[in-house]
Formats: C-alpha cells, sequence, structure tokens
C-alpha cells in the first residue's frame, strides 16, 4: 500500500474532523447522517463493486441491525453497547443465512432472489406492528440514549459527540475496506467479478470468496442500520423498504463502485444535492434526477471513478 493512498484516506478523515469546528449544527446533523449512511454505502460496494453481485435487498440488513438496536433498547432492556453489540451479531448470522441461500443463484436470478427477500423482510416489519410500529416507527428515548460506559457518561443526544462517533466508525470501516481489497482477498473478488469461470479454472473456491464478500457486506450493513437507530432515535418501516436498497447502489454508482472513498463521495453529494434542491422547488427529485442523468454522461465510472481512469491511476 503506497503512502499517498494511506496520506489520501487521512487527509479525508482529518477534513471531516476539521468540519465540526467551522460548521453549523444543521451541517453537522447533516454530515454525521451522511457518514452513518457512507457505512452502508461502503459495505454494499464491497459485494457490487468489487465482487459484481447487484444485491437489490441490502434494506434487510440495514433494517436488521435498525430493529435489533431499537427493540433491544426499548424492549428487552439492553443498554446502547449490548444493543450495537447484540445488532452486529444478529446482522452476521441474518447475511450468512440468506448467503447460503441467494448465492445459489447468479446474475438477474441473484438480484430478483434478493429483491424478493427484502421485500419478504419489509412485509414482515409491517406485519409484526405491535412489535416493529410498523410506519410510525419506533422512538427511542433520550433516557437510554445517555449511559455509562467504561466509567464514562455518553450522551448520544449531543450533536459533536454523535458527529465524532460517526467518524470514528467510519475511519474504522475505510481502513478495514482499504486493507481488505488491497489484499489477496480483494484481488480474488475482483478476478471473481471480471470472469468468475476463468477464476474457479486457476483454483480458488469461488463460493466461499462470495460468501465471505456478503456476510462482510451485509454485516456492515447491519452495523450501520443500528448506528443510525441509536443516533438518530428511530426506527420506521421506511428505512426497511426497496427504497433503502436502491439508495447504497445510486451511491456506489454516483461515487466510483470499487473506488474506496466513493460510496462516500456519492453518499454525500447525493444528500446534499437533494437538500439544495428542494430549498427553492417542489419538485427537487426532478432536478436531482436530470442532475444525476449529467452526471453520468459526464462521469459513466462514476465521479472518482471516472478521475483514476482519466488522470488518476493510483487511486484505490
Amino acid at each position: 500500500m503506497t503512502a499517498r493512498i494511506v496520506l489520501l484516506h487521512l487527509a479525508v478523515l482529518l477534513l471531516l474532523f476539521a468540519l465540526q469546528f467551522i460548521a453549523s449544527d444543521y451541517v453537522i446533523l447533516t454530515l454525521t447522517r451522511i457518514m452513518v449512511l457512507a457505512v452502508y454505502a461502503s459495505g454494499y460496494n464491497l459485494l457490487f463493486g468489487y465482487s459484481g453481485l447487484l444485491s437489490l435487498g441490502h434494506a434487510m440488513f440495514f433494517a436488521t441491525g435498525l430493529y435489533a438496536a431499537a427493540i433491544g433498547t426499548t424492549r428487552a432492556g439492553l443498554s446502547v453497547p449490548e444493543a450495537f453489540l447484540a445488532a452486529t451479531l444478529i446482522g452476521v448470522v441474518v447475511s450468512s443465512i440468506m448467503g447460503v441461500i441467494v448465492l445459489r443463484a447468479r446474475g438477474v436470478g441473484f438480484m430478483i432472489v434478493t429483491l424478493m427477500f427484502s421485500q419478504a423482510a419489509f412485509l414482515t416489519v409491517l406485519y409484526f406492528g405491535d412489535y416493529t410500529r410498523g410506519d410510525e416507527g419506533i422512538v427511542i428515548l433520550d433516557t437510554i440514549r445517555i449511559f455509562s460506559f467504561l466509567g464514562r457518561t455518553i450522551d448520544l443526544t449531543d450533536p459533536l459527540l454523535r458527529y465524532n462517533l460517526a467518524l470514528a466508525l467510519l475511519a474504522i470501516l475505510v481502513a478495514l475496506i482499504l486493507v481488505l481489497v488491497r489484499s489477496r482477498f480483494g484481488h480474488v473478488l475482483v478476478a471473481i467479478r471480471e470472469n468468475e469461470d476463468r477464476t474457479a479454472m486457476l483454483g480458488y473456491d469461488v463460493a466461499r470468496y462470495k460468501f465471505i464478500a456478503f456476510v462482510i457486506s451485509g454485516t456492515l450493513s447491519a452495523v450501520s442500520g443500528a448506528t443510525y437507530a441509536l443516533m438518530f432515535a428511530y426506527a420506521g418501516s421506511t428505512l426497511a423498504s426497496i427504497q433503502y436498497s436502491i439508495h447504497p447502489l445510486l451511491w456506489t454508482l454516483l461515487g466510483g463502485a470499487s473506488t474506496t472513498l466513493g460510496p462516500m463521495l456519492g453518499t454525500g453529494v447525493m444528500f446534499l444535492l437533494v437538500d439544495f434542491a428542494s430549498g427553492f422547488t417542489n419538485v427537487s427529485l426532478l432536478i436531482t434526477g436530470a442532475v444525476l442523468i449529467a452526471l453520468v454522461l459526464f462521469f459513466p465510472k462514476g465521479i472518482l471513478g471516472s478521475i483514476r481512469q482519466r488522470y488518476l491511476k493510483w487511486l484505490p
């Protein structure tokens, strides 16, 4: 791993750290949400961008973490750290079970199967409304979000604390993804994406690599969902809908699939674009769509993907 790659990622994280000292409260809140969802997008990118597996069912994993954390704190009496850990472990279990099932399909079949299971999960959330509260959602009380951890009082209602915790989670995620994709494991995933049959012919256990990538991707999605619920005190069925399976795909494509920083950039650009457009028109989605089409035309591989292709070949 070259020094400039490490320096680039450190510079991005340091910039995010510095922004908290000059940004307004609204910008702090928006950036916190972007960083939490960037974890979701980065996890999705590991499966789609590097492994070539187009999933339309990742909202299921995001919702798994979301509701595991929300129900754990409001009904099971778990503390915030306990709920976060439980949500992560449940995410591992659910993604492992789903990986065994859906990875039997390939190509379009894989996409359709993941979509079907995701919709089934969404309908399950609505069916068990007594526990999930359906469209109304679960609200986590502020008293629950103030807790003691390692002898210190943690207050998740504090915007700056939330911001720094989200940044710490994102930093861990960036380091993990960077190490994974530049390792032998990551190179094999790229080989599978480019030509699965040839990779298998070379002696690699393609099914095992795809399963590991799927579980890591699903678990990171669950971690993002649990963090979202605990930081923003809400879990609702909208966050389990097909829309939240399409979002990470759009964020990844916009920022640049198979780039480590692309999903983060795509998430931020999409959020800021929608926020800017909604500030002066009621048809913000139309304007957002037009801008996205223009970006796709001029940056067909996403923003960072196109920059890497044209100018900076060393971008990871």
